[in-house]
């Protein structure tokens, strides 16, 4: 069953645009990697998707129900956290939990146990700290207590590990990928790593257009290069087997790329080098990376 279903999306803004008959699908219990380069898209796509702008051309349906911009009824099943979350600085978090399941009519007696649930989940404590004295991390989490307060069936996260230092990011990322079995995640960045790690299904957005919507290991599949990467004392060394191996040199590295058996070319390579005398210091198996399959699509 397909949570997310976006059909031939157009979307303009003055004479430009943004969106190119888009048509991509979420299935349920997925963790969506929705990536892309600054503008491509992705935050536009996620207004859509919500309710928050109007559509051009085409159709979005969350749950089976058309979305329509202002008046979607399926809003109250989604959970979202935007880039930066905007909070009252003076309120603890469960006070600005609180006040969020009172917007969407979330029952008292309900509130009494799940803020606390809630805030055990996303690592928070429970006490009179006020939010202004929140790092962006804390702030961070407590936007996902926030987004999953009511339950979602679909949860949005908008370039949610932008503005995170490299332990806040890590720590996040653990967090998202604890809540797959609770709830269907999109998750909207340009940070090819994030993706990487957590998603099981992955949507390229260039130019507006989606290039790309598979599984992790499909895309992987199709698109991946196997490289083999030599280190040599020299750059003049490096220059002398890649021209002999046909590789491509940078500086004292040179990277050949194979589409038959490891071993088989390794050694084929090797024996090449080693007949001109050419000893590389080091030899890697380069598994191909996400960041790699992008610049591909997109090139």
């Amino acid at each position: 069953m397909n949570v997310l279903e976006v059909n031939h999306v157009n979307k303009h803004f003055g004479d430009k645009q943004v969106l190119h008959d888009l048509s991509f699908t979420v299935p349920e219990g997925a963790i969506f990697g929705f990536v892309g380069e600054n503008g491509a898209g992705k935050t536009t796509t996620m207004k859509l998707i919500l309710g928050l702008d109007t559509i051009d051309a085409g159709t979005i349906n969350l749950f089976g129900q058309p979305v329509h911009y202002g008046e979607t009824a399926t809003n109250q099943a989604v959970g979202y956290l935007p880039d930066v979350p905007e909070y009252y600085n003076y309120m603890t978090a469960a006070e600005y939990l609180r006040f969020c399941g009172r917007l969407t009519a979330m029952a008292p007696d309900e509130l009494k146990t799940r803020i606390p649930e809630m805030l055990s989940l996303v690592g928070l404590p429970n006490n009179k700290h006020r939010i202004r004295g929140f790092s962006r991390g804390m702030k961070q989490r407590l936007g996902i207590a926030q987004a999953l307060l009511n339950r979602p069936k679909l949860l949005i996260c908008d370039e949610p590990t932008s503005a995170l230092d490299p332990a806040g990011r890590s720590e996040f990322l653990t967090l998202l990928a604890s809540l797959k079995t609770q709830t269907t995640i999109i998750f909207s960045t340009h940070i090819l790593a994030d993706v990487e790690r957590v998603a099981d299904r992955v949507g390229i957005l260039h130019h507006g257009q989606l290039q790309v919507n598979d599984t992790l290991a499909a895309i992987k599949a199709q698109y991946a290069v196997n490289q083999i990467v030599l280190s040599f004392e020299t750059e003049a060394q490096a220059k002398q087997a890649a021209t002999l191996i046909q590789g491509k040199q940078n500086a004292q590295r040179v990277v050949v790329t194979y589409h038959d058996d490891y071993t088989e070319t390794a050694n084929a390579v090797l024996s090449q080098l080693l007949a001109n005398q050419l000893v590389p210091v080091a030899m890697d198996r380069s598994e191909p990376s996400l960041e790699d399959i992008f610049l591909e699509v997109i090139a």
